[in-house]
């Protein structure tokens, strides 16, 4: 089955189905320039905006934004590496351009990739050619240190509009929200981060951690929290995803292993 993820992984990101500021939260009710939600984006573009996965198997997907960062991105990968565990890293440009080292240790060591912008702004604040600087930066940043262009997209803060979202999926890009917030960006306690995680974790769920941070910034308690979390999802029966791999899951019968042409069974 891990063999036949990594193939639909590959190919869904070559068919295209896909100043720091860091302070979070989930926009649910901000408006866009089309005067339109967040939550009215996600029902509108289900497939191309997500936040959680299908429910039917226990796998979940760890992702960590604002990556890479010498202060806390290498624990964050030593601590998946002894656990066995792949996530997703969105990557904040202008800091792959000064740490690519963490980058390509991201890549070897099998965690997947994402676009997080170049300096991570408030979209929905940016002119369309402020916008697309943000994301083509990266891209090329990205391109240049992989070898690999990414196809997932996450907008700091979770935040973005419906015409900076087309433009996305234009590109063959999907966007990345979560379902799950640990609040890592708003508290150091180990134990609180733990609760936040486990009071929303379900099937499918997108896990949002962070692996980088503001000036003056502690994510210690990330760091302390991650290996509990870790083992407790795995006593609980989950199995760990990287975000392409939870998208191709809506692809795939779980009993048989096959690949379906779309995610009705």
């Amino acid at each position: 089955m891990s063999r036949l993820f990594t193939f639909l992984s590959g190919f869904l990101a070559f068919a295209g189905c896909f100043s720091f500021s860091f302070v979070h939260a989930i926009p649910v009710s901000v408006q866009t320039d089309e005067r339109t939600t967040i939550i009215d984006l996600k029902q509108k573009y289900p497939d191309r905006f997500i936040f959680s996965g299908p429910s039917d198997e226990k796998w979940v997907a760890l992702t960590f934004d604002d990556a890479p960062d010498p202060r806390f991105t290498d624990h964050i990968l030593n601590i998946l590496l002894s656990e066995g565990v792949r996530a997703t890293f969105f990557v904040v440009g202008e800091r792959a351009q000064n740490w690519p080292q963490a980058v390509l240790r991201m890549q070897r060591e099998g965690h997947a990739i994402g676009n997080h912008t170049y300096n991570h702004p408030h979209l929905p604040a940016l002119s369309d050619q402020a916008f697309y600087e943000q994301v083509e930066k990266t891209q090329m940043i990205l391109e240049r240190i992989t070898r690999e262009k990414p196809f997932l997209f996450r907008p700091p803060y979770g935040d973005i509009t419906e015409s900076q979202l087309r433009r996305l999926i234009e590109d063959g890009m999907t966007i990345v929200n979560w379902n799950v917030d640990s609040l890592d960006w708003k508290t150091d306690s180990a134990a609180e981060i733990y609760q936040n995680i486990f009071k929303d974790v379900r099937p499918g769920a997108i896990v949002l951690q962070h692996a980088g941070s503001g000036q003056g910034g502690d994510l210690t308690g990330t760091i302390e929290a991650l290996p509990l979390v870790i083992r407790e999802l795995k006593r609980k029966g989950y199995r760990f995803v990287t975000v392409p791999e939870l998208i191709a899951a809506k692809f795939i019968d779980p009993a048989l292993g096959m690949v379906w042409t779309d995610a009705k069974r």
